[in-house]
């Protein structure tokens, strides 16, 4: 993990109360976690960091699009995206982010390093189940969806009374003649 140094936010020389900090996420920063599942992303994040006396608050939240291929119909489209995260920075004897919501860092540190929780708050806002909002709308034109159709089981508009066997026919009457 190069290159990262970007997200590397010093808080030591800033003073107490809220520090802004805005980053443009795009497909080289998933590159640099060899995640590489998005055709593209465009993505700005937002940390505001909020420094006591002693410990820190960050809050992070991001917006944007990032373009994936549809679950149904393998058509590429743009996702829109977004998702907030808080975290909290506690310090301590070793490094500790053990838990989602707390990072320890050890005394005498003198900077955070976001880029875990942008990548994280990032890939946990995208759906499972990504699918074009044109084959929710049926707007959609694709091959894949004209197979689909052409493959959809038809529906059997059939006289029920031909059917019926006529031994069946006989027990029925004694239902009716009552």
């Amino acid at each position: 993990m190069k290159n990262l140094k970007e997200y590397l936010i010093p808080f030591a020389g800033l003073k107490i109360g809220k520090h802004q900090f805005e980053y443009q996420v795009d497909k080289t920063f998933f590159e640099l976690f060899d995640f590489h599942e998005y055709n593209d992303v465009a993505i700005i994040v937002e940390v505001i960091l909020e420094k006591k006396s002693t410990m820190l608050e960050l809050h992070f939240k991001h917006k944007g699009t990032i373009n994936v291929p549809c679950d149904v119909t393998n058509e590429d489209f743009d996702l829109p995206v977004k998702g907030k995260l808080n975290l909290i920075v506690k310090f301590g004897e070793a490094f500790n982010n053990e838990n989602e919501e707390l990072l320890i860092l050890p005394h005498g540190e003198f900077q955070v390093d976001v880029s875990q929780y942008i990548y994280e708050s990032i890939v946990l806002s995208v759906p499972f189940k990504r699918v074009h909002p044109g084959v929710k709308e049926g707007t959609l034109n694709t091959e894949a969806i004209d197979k689909l159709e052409s493959l959809a089981p038809k529906e059997q508009k059939e006289n029920k009374e031909e059917d019926i066997d006529p031994r069946w026919a006989a027990l029925k009457k004694l239902l009716t003649d009552k």
